[in-house]
């Protein structure tokens, strides 16, 4: 019996080339290897005297500060100061930029009532600004929050305003023609549908934030990490700096993770398949 092909006479069958994600191990060690490269580089120079220990402390004498800071400082409370500030400042600043990002995304009559205005306040150095709000509010909480507030506000603002914008009409329009209108469509279709978008703008926001809070905290500060920063400075304790510093970057990697996860958690249909 003759074998029958489903292959048409003259044409190559393309050959489709299978993607295999790489598994976790690999993963994770790919994802921690230039940060063990640049540990492995702090180590060797400063345990080699390549660099003095009054320009960078290294690893042994930065664990040697931080242990001393939790036993004998309040470090535990000062980092959750910080990190509540943060929060904070995030949340209503993210609130605001999401609204007004939403609205001047949406509407015409919106984005010529906002953009421009937001815009030109966007160029403002924001450090500036943390003069005004002393006046205002005083060298309490309200200060530091409202700084954290208004550096955060423009990163999800431009991010929320091109993700509405760039919504499929078509598809709004077909959510229009089963009913949807006004809130149910804003909520139920454009803003999941600009949901990366936003979601970018929130990981934005964070990294602004805490560059904000940096600023915020090393002025008429009495607890933080940023009051931790400027005492070190002042006394030239270049550990306890040390000790700063990567405990603002780890607060910023768990920050960013935590974003990525939720971003993962809404958004399953994104994730990508690395190639091996």
């Amino acid at each position: 019996m003759t074998e029958t092909t489903t292959a048409t006479a003259g044409l190559v069958e393309p050959r489709v080339d299978q993607v295999r994600p790489r598994s976790r191990r690999r993963s994770l060690a790919l994802r921690v290897l230039v940060p063990l490269a640049l540990f492995g580089l702090w180590w060797l120079l400063t345990g080699t005297g390549i660099v003095a220990p009054n320009v960078l402390a290294s690893p042994s004498a930065t664990a040697s500060a931080f242990w001393n800071l939790v036993t004998h400082d309040d470090l535990l409370g000062d980092i959750g100061v910080s990190v509540l500030r943060l929060l904070v400042g995030v949340a209503i600043g993210s609130a605001l930029g999401l609204l007004l990002g939403t609205t001047s995304g949406l509407f015409a009559l919106g984005e010529e009532l906002l953009d421009s205005s937001l815009q030109m306040l966007r160029t403002i150095p924001f450090p500036a600004v943390i003069f005004f709000f002393i006046v205002w509010f005083g060298i309490g909480e309200t200060a530091k929050v409202a700084l954290i507030a208004l550096a955060t506000l423009f990163p999800m603002y431009l991010q929320a305003s091109n993700g509405v914008r760039n919504v499929d009409r078509r598809v709004v329009e077909a959510a229009r023609t089963f009913g949807l209108r006004g809130g149910r469509l804003v909520g139920g279709v454009i803003v999941p549908l600009a949901s990366p978008a936003i979601l970018n703008g929130l990981r934005f926001s964070f990294g602004v934030g805490i560059l904000a809070l940096v600023i915020a905290e090393t002025d008429n500060a009495n607890q933080g990490i940023g009051a931790l920063l400027y005492q070190a400075y002042s006394l030239q304790q270049v550990a306890n700096l040390m000790v700063c510093i990567i405990l603002y970057a780890l607060i910023g990697i768990l920050i960013d993770l935590i974003v990525r996860l939720l971003e993962r958690q809404l958004m399953p249909w994104r994730r990508q398949v690395a190639v091996r």
